[in-house]
């Protein structure tokens, strides 16, 4: 966990001036829901910095609660720190952002904070990493699969493709935005999280419902880049829809 965090005070500089570049519009508080993070890596870290920038409250978690404190006060004041109980019942949206092989933990463990809320599922399942679990996933896709790890929830699968390192430099960039493919079955948690992908500098590609989301699995012809929206909307062969504006 600690080498987590000092990852993430390495890149935080970088996420902060990408959020810094929002517009003024963008800083509005009104009805933007409370944030709460599984996972403090360097996504998890660079989106909190992103979204706090941008009015949301946040609350970023760990098990060791005071080396994170100073990562939460360099993001900002919008910020607090919890545990990982205290992040999932805090947050009307919840990021979950984990190694893929702790997605079954997660789901039972914080199975009533999670209940009927929003989850924004990052994770991928990496073979070397997790192990025999990531089998179905990679067959099947993770759109299938996620559901029965995180029951009960309104899943959405987003911020999968784009690396960490590819994050900060391409937040708010100049011209068109970087697209973030989303899938889910939940129309009204696809407009949340299309509202958030734009207000954390990218802009939001629909692809369908939970089972699309293979289609931007690991090894798929827009994962591991960043790639302006149309020719993410290009390479899944997806047209902009109403949600995506």
């Amino acid at each position: 966990m600690r080498m987590l965090i000092r990852r993430g005070l390495l890149v935080l500089g970088s996420a902060m001036l990408a959020a810094s570049m929002l517009s003024p519009a963008s800083h509005a508080q009104s009805a933007k829901p409370r944030i709460g993070f599984i996972g403090a890596g360097r996504i998890g870290t660079q989106l909190a910095a992103f979204w706090a920038h941008s009015g949301y409250p946040v609350m970023i978690w760990a098990r060791d609660l005071e080396p994170l404190k100073a990562l939460a006060a360099q993001i900002g004041s919008n910020v607090q720190v919890g545990t990982p109980a205290q992040a999932a019942a805090f947050g009307e949206v919840v990021v979950v952002t984990v190694p893929y092989g702790a997605l079954p933990q997660v789901g039972r463990d914080y199975a009533s904070q999670l209940k009927g809320k929003i989850v924004l599922d990052t994770c991928n399942p990496n073979v070397r990493r997790d192990g025999d679990m990531t089998k179905d996933a990679l067959e099947k896709g993770t759109g299938v699969m996620d559901p029965i790890y995180l029951p009960g929830t309104r899943l959405v699968r987003a911020f999968n493709t784009v690396g960490a390192a590819q994050l900060a430099p391409n937040a708010n960039r100049p011209g068109e935005h970087i697209g973030i493919p989303l899938a889910s079955d939940d129309k009204d948690a696809l407009l949340v999280a299309a509202r958030m992908v734009r207000d954390a500098g990218f802009e939001p590609v629909i692809v369908g419902d939970l089972s699309t989301a293979r289609r931007f699995d690991p090894g798929t012809a827009v994962y591991g880049k960043a790639l302006p929206a149309s020719e993410v909307r290009a390479a899944l062969n997806v047209s902009v829809s109403p949600e995506d504006r």
